[in-house]
């Protein structure tokens, strides 16, 4: 019984889940004057955590977030985030902004796969052909 309770759970988990994006999740995504300042920066930072992979990775995805915020003029903010981030991005919490956020939880740290990868390719593929469909269709 409840090996059929738990089937979803092992059987799902190598499951992607659509990208998706809350900016720069519990932080501002600018200042009060530039609202969006560094959003760019947190939207490509979700991207990578979606996606996962091993410690080194985040490591150096954390660390390119705290450049990209950095180049807006705001090393201080940079340095924030990239301790928040360390910390609060971790595999091993079950948040929806943690690392690997894309797989079913718990994803720990781990190279992705062959097959992993292309899943992740088909769905970004997948996504830019309906932000496409969207700007055609509301951008003259």
């Amino acid at each position: 019984m409840a090996l059929i309770w738990l089937s979803p759970i092992l059987f799902d988990g190598h499951k992607l889940k659509p990208y998706t994006s809350d900016g720069c999740s519990s932080f501002p995504d600018g200042t009060i004057s530039q609202r969006s300042l560094w959003a760019d920066c947190c939207f490509a930072h979700d991207i990578a955590y979606w996606q996962g992979g091993t410690k080194q990775q985040k490591t150096t995805v954390d660390e390119n977030l705290a450049k990209c915020v950095s180049k807006t003029g705001s090393p201080h903010i940079a340095k924030l985030m990239l301790n928040g981030v360390k910390v609060g991005g971790s595999a091993y919490f079950p948040t929806s902004f943690r690392w690997g956020y894309g797989w079913h939880y718990p994803r720990t740290y781990q190279p992705l796969s062959s097959e992993e990868k292309q899943m992740i390719i088909d769905q970004l593929e997948k996504q830019q052909r309906v932000v496409e469909a969207l700007q055609k269709r509301l951008l003259p």
